[in-house]
């Protein structure tokens, strides 16, 4: 597709647009928690929305709203409050509260219930209520309810009401068949063919050349700072802890290494292994006899094959790990043969052993003067990863008990250094190419849900630590508009240019639908910049050439009517597009009969969540939903209003 498309995806506005179209095609295309703001002056009363007689608290919008940010955050951690807002994300939440209020409230109507015992049986599975025993623990899940921001008494309701989903919906939810017909239909699509053009005109073909005035260019800007948005940036201290950086004491004495050899005698006494070659018989008898056999020359591998055995061979072993495998008995046999010779038969578990004496292995005896290398060495490591272990455990007491980093690091000569400042995803903000250390990057996480000079050591990859705290905290919010001036006149241009680009686009479209062709129409403007691409594609091919990324004019372009001609503004005053449909053709579905077994089992999935949303928009319908309209904009505009001013 032409340059112009992949333009969207620049932008915040045209991914809900392409992420709706998604929505839509997964149909079509079948065969192929608390952030730092505080609430406060709500207006409007205290009720988001009344469900039939249940009031739905206003306050819980802010904190559903934060938890599903979070959520977002996993994707897209840069992403602020105001985006979220902006891409929808309040108005999904408002959903969510009222369709989940519904539920209860219409269960509880019709006489169901989920009490007490069950609520409590379901929080007693939840893991994360959980303590070190694996059992519940209540002050693990008041600790959980208060990290979340919920009360108690707001959580069981919630767990209420899904119980109470459960009953209702479950059984009219669980799987359900897709009629072969409609699974026709939806085949169809896949197999759909567009011919038509597809134009920008664009915003800078119509912007004027010289500059806003100051009070024009204020006034702008005021309107439109949420364009202009940072994210929330950090900067932090912070010192990396490995084992160079600690000066220990972890030379052993010579006391500790005689020690260490007086307890440790036997590793370093003669010893004596013995490898051999083996089968096991059932009785005495047979294995006198086999063993008579292979003193007099048959070979041990002979001689078992010939029995209906298999001769294995065993590793060198000393008598208590041979003994260990085999028998006592055995083992004692084994340690008295000879080299070659073959081991008097003794009992095992498993039957009798015939076996021959291999090879044998001695080790003779080691003085304290030679094995004290060995020694030293192995007390050096273990009293080095003690030592450090305590300097760390000191270290850590320091910080819970309230001394500030750069004392820490001082007193344990440490080097503290200062990022940029970092946006969660890890960037130097404005330094998108500076890397951060490897070390830092294992607790940016954690670092952007802590206060300032709160300073924390943690563990990461290489044995080593990071004692780190945040030095800044920069709230997401738009700049001051000196520091994004030429930024902003670009946008003032370009909103004036949209304005003149939307009037040429109804020209346009105008003369179109009175028979002028798209390519005449355009050079009727007689205006430099416009681009024009022409379409011819099926649907199948449009997913998989733009991988699940559909351009919204290509959205457009596959919901139109045949012959019809429509406009589609661009994102941040982009420009204007102009959809021409020509031509809509489709394949014989019989040519590919599999597409409608593909689709019915594909779609199927799909119906539960179908089924689930209509059944809970007959409940709403019959309770009737009040929203206080007033107090939701109150909140809509606290969310977002300390970013924007």
């Amino acid at each position: 597709m032409i340059s112009f498309f992949r333009r969207f995806f620049a932008s915040k506005v045209g991914l809900p647009l392409v992420l709706a179209f998604l929505a839509l095609i997964a149909v079509a295309f079948a065969a192929s928690d608390l952030s730092s703001t505080n609430f406060t002056g709500i207006s409007g009363g205290d009720k988001l929305a009344v469900v039939g007689s249940r009031n739905i608290p206003l306050d819980e919008l802010p904190v559903a709203a934060n938890t599903e940010l979070r959520g977002a955050r996993q994707q897209n951690p840069t992403l602020t409050m105001p985006e979220f807002v902006a891409q929808g994300g309040l108005d999904a939440v408002i959903k969510q509260l009222i369709d989940r209020y519904a539920v209860g409230e219409y269960g509880r109507t019709h006489g169901l219930r989920a009490g007490d015992n069950l609520v409590n049986s379901e929080i007693l599975k939840i893991p994360a209520f959980q303590g070190a025993t694996g059992e519940f623990d209540q002050k693990t899940y008041e600790a959980a309810l208060q990290n979340a921001g919920l009360s108690a008494q707001t959580f069981r309701r919630d767990l209420e009401d899904g119980l109470i989903e459960q009953q209702l919906l479950r059984s009219a939810i669980v799987s359900p068949q897709l009629p072969e017909k409609i699974a026709r239909q939806y085949a169809a699509l896949v197999l759909e063919k567009r011919k038509g053009a597809i134009a920008l005109i664009p915003s800078s073909a119509f912007a004027p050349a010289g500059n806003p005035s100051e009070a024009q260019l204020a006034a702008w800007y005021k309107d439109n700072r949420t364009q202009f948005i940072r994210p929330e940036r950090r900067t932090l201290r912070f010192a990396v802890i490995s084992v160079e950086n600690l000066k220990v004491d972890s030379a052993p004495t010579a006391a500790e290494i005689a020690a260490r050899y007086k307890r440790d005698a036997a590793l370093y006494a003669a010893s004596e292994k013995r490898g051999i070659t083996t089968f096991v018989v059932p009785t005495q008898d047979a294995a006198k006899s086999l063993a008579a056999r292979i003193s007099a020359g048959t070979p041990i591998e002979a001689a078992a094959r010939e029995a209906g055995f298999t001769a294995s061979r065993l590793e060198a072993q000393d008598r208590e790990t041979l003994a260990g495998s085999t028998s006592f008995a055995f083992a004692q046999n084994a340690f008295k043969a000879a080299r070659g010779a073959v081991i008097e038969p003794a009992q095992g578990t498993l039957g009798w052993y015939v076996a021959r004496l291999d090879s044998i292995e001695s080790t003779p005896a080691r003085s304290l003067a030679q094995a004290t290398p060995e020694i030293t060495e192995a007390l050096t490591a273990e009293k080095r990863a003690a030592a450090i272990a305590d300097r760390v455990a000191e270290m850590e007491a320091e910080i819970d008990g309230g001394t500030a980093l750069a004392d820490v690091a001082k007193a344990n000569g440490l080097n503290i250094e200062t990022t940029p400042a970092l946006l969660a995803n890890g960037q130097a903000f404005g330094q998108p190419d500076l890397q951060i250390v490897p070390q830092l990057a294992q607790v940016l996480q954690t670092a952007f849900q802590m206060e300032e000079s709160e300073p924390q050591l943690a563990p990461v990859e290489g044995d080593q630590f990071v004692i780190f705290e945040v030095a800044k905290i920069e709230e997401a919010a738009a700049p001051a508009l000196a520091q994004v001036r030429e930024d902003a006149i670009k946008g003032w241009k370009r909103a004036q240019g949209a304005i003149l680009a939307k009037q040429a686009t109804d020209r346009i479209v105008a003369k179109m639908r009175g028979g002028m062709s798209l390519e005449a129409a355009l050079a009727a403007e007689n205006k430099p910049g416009f681009e024009r691409e022409v379409i011819d594609i099926e649907r199948r091919q449009l997913l998989a050439q733009q991988q699940g990324r559909i351009a919204p004019p290509l959205v457009l372009l596959f919901s139109m009517a045949e012959g019809t001609t429509k406009s589609l503004e661009g994102p941040r005053n982009l420009g204007w597009y102009i959809v021409d449909l020509e031509e809509i053709s489709t394949l014989p579905l019989d040519k590919e009969p599999e597409l409608v077994t593909q689709t019915r089992q594909q779609l199927g999935a799909s119906l539960a969540g179908e089924y689930r949303q209509q059944a809970v928009a007959a409940m709403r319908k019959e309770l009737g939903v009040t929203r206080n309209e007033a107090g939701i904009a109150t909140v809509r505009k606290q969310l977002v209003g300390d970013a924007a001013q």
